[in-house]
């Protein structure tokens, strides 16, 4: 990522700035690859530690090992600003790339050092999810610091244009780990968990090497990618903004000439230099309702079940009557990727709310859908069309589109910190949601074996018609208003 600085040009080095995020962006990747990778992984896990002696392990088990990851994303999320002012974007950055490798490595052979090889035991489930956060952590720190530095090292006229490609690589990463899981089952199957009078076993005849060993290679595949960037991230400059910030105008101004020409670098350097002490007001200066909205956002954004469909598609996939379920999950991250690229293409032609509002609706569709299937007990087409229907939907719109606006909506003076608690609140209802799952999903009653199935996407159904309300009525529009605006916005409205 290195150029000679005699070949700077007068307008920067497009080359320069596209190497640098495209680094940044890499982490973005290895944030949707961790949060996904459990999608093709977890029936192998659960089989694993459904042969334990020592504990039973129920569905509550089973739905913390699949989202105990969000509780270090959570942690990590909160530590983000702490890291960033005190590290440094670039070392943070590294730091995030070293916790996904070793949550990789530990999480293939979570018996290291300290357990018996093959043997599921509680301590060894303790010892896993204690890796699931250690990678988690690391999610929490990229979620929040590689967007930071894209915005700090790209020129103010692109600067929206690459922080929104971010989201499109964290959606391509869930994208690429559904394709590698593909292809590490390969002419496996997944094992076919039965659930009899609320008691889960194995069925006979499952494939002993998905039990064994397939799950260990799908969580190890991420440390290939997690070295990648790392060794990456170590070439790659600090921001100028955090240069100028600690002292180091010398070096601020060489990236930015780098970037933007040297004449244009005076400028960017003396503009950061004169609001590198910003003006911090208490979190309540524009009232309640600012924190209100941007913490609404993070939580419609979760609680409208999209993960519980990423983390566990191909089990679900499986009880709609697919006969390879994972390349079902491969087509979905096809079409989630698409339509991701759709939001970055129309946020500035058609403005947040409508896309937000007409999401919302769309994800309802298709989660009804989904649950309708369920009670006429209709195979095939229809749940997979609804599925399609709901993630397409979230993907133009929730999914990007939040991130916009809690990065817009508050004014500068209290941003940090009212950023800092939206994004909590979005991984903590992200882990709310993972969690509870698979229990809610595998509910049944006499008259209704699949009751699980209905209840749980009725009630996503539900929310997103209430997302929907939320956005019509409460949430501002910010296409074309600028960061200031938001100031004069919330003053009015307070």
């Amino acid at each position: 990522m290195t150029e000679n600085p005699n070949l700077t040009t007068e307008k920067g080095s497009k080359a320069y700035l596209t190497g640098i995020v495209m680094v940044a962006v890499l982490g973005g990747l290895l944030f949707g690859y961790d949060t996904a990778v459990i999608s093709g992984a977890e029936k192998g896990l659960q089989a694993f530690f459904l042969g334990a002696k020592d504990f039973e392990y129920t569905g509550f088990w089973h739905g913390f090992a699949s989202s105990s990851a969000l509780i270090g994303c959570i942690i990590g999320s909160a530590l983000s600003g702490i890291f960033a002012t005190r590290l440094g974007r670039k070392k943070s950055l590294f730091t995030a790339g070293l916790l996904f490798f070793i949550s990789a490595t530990l999480t293939y052979y979570p018996e290291f050092l300290f357990f018996e090889d093959g043997k599921a035991t509680f301590g060894l489930l303790i010892a896993f999810n204690i890796y699931r956060v250690i990678g988690g952590i690391g999610v929490g720190l990229a979620s929040a610091i590689c967007p930071m530095y894209i915005a700090e090292i790209a020129p103010a006229r692109i600067r929206g244009t690459l922080v929104s490609w971010n989201q499109f690589a964290i959606i391509a990463g869930q994208l690429v780990v559904y394709f590698v899981n593909f292809l590490i089952l390969g002419d496996h199957k997944n094992p076919v968990i039965d659930l009899v009078e609320g008691v889960y076993s194995v069925a006979a005849g499952s494939d002993p090497w998905t039990i064994e060993t397939g799950w260990r290679y799908m969580f190890g595949s991420e440390a290939v990618p997690a070295a990648l960037f790392a060794t990456l991230v170590l070439m790659v400059p600090e921001t100028p903004r955090y240069l100028a910030m600690t002292g180091n105008d010398a070096m601020a101004k060489s990236v930015l000439s780098r970037i933007n020409g040297q004449a244009e670098a005076e400028k960017i350097l003396a503009e950061i230099k004169a609001t590198a002490h910003e003006k911090v007001e208490p979190l309540l200066s524009y009232g309640w309702m600012v924190i209100f909205v941007g913490i609404m956002l993070s939580v419609f954004q979760q609680a409208v079940g999209i993960n519980a469909v990423l983390y566990f598609s191909p089990r679900i996939f499986e009880s709609m009557g697919m006969g390879d379920p994972m390349s079902y999950t491969v087509m979905m991250g096809v079409v989630n990727l698409s339509f991701t690229l759709v939001a970055v293409l129309t946020v500035e032609k058609f403005g947040r709310k409508p896309l937000l509002f007409w999401g919302s609706l769309g994800m309802a569709i298709g989660a009804c859908g989904v649950a309708l299937s369920n009670v006429i007990a209709e195979p095939g087409l229809l749940p997979v069309v609804s599925i399609m229907i709901y993630t397409a939907s979230f993907m133009f719109s929730w999914g990007p589109i939040c991130w916009v606006l809690i990065a817009e909506i508050f004014p500068n003076t209290i941003r940090g910190a009212a950023m800092a608690i939206a994004v909590a609140f979005q991984w903590t209802f992200n882990f709310i949601v993972s969690s509870t799952f698979v229990p809610m999903y595998d509910m049944t009653t006499e008259s209704m074996p699949n009751f699980g199935h209905v209840f749980a996407y009725a009630l996503y159904g539900v929310i997103c018609v209430i997302a929907a309300i939320f956005v019509l009525r409460l949430v501002p529009e910010t296409k074309g208003k600028t960061l200031e605006d938001m100031t004069k916005l919330w003053r009015k409205e307070k």
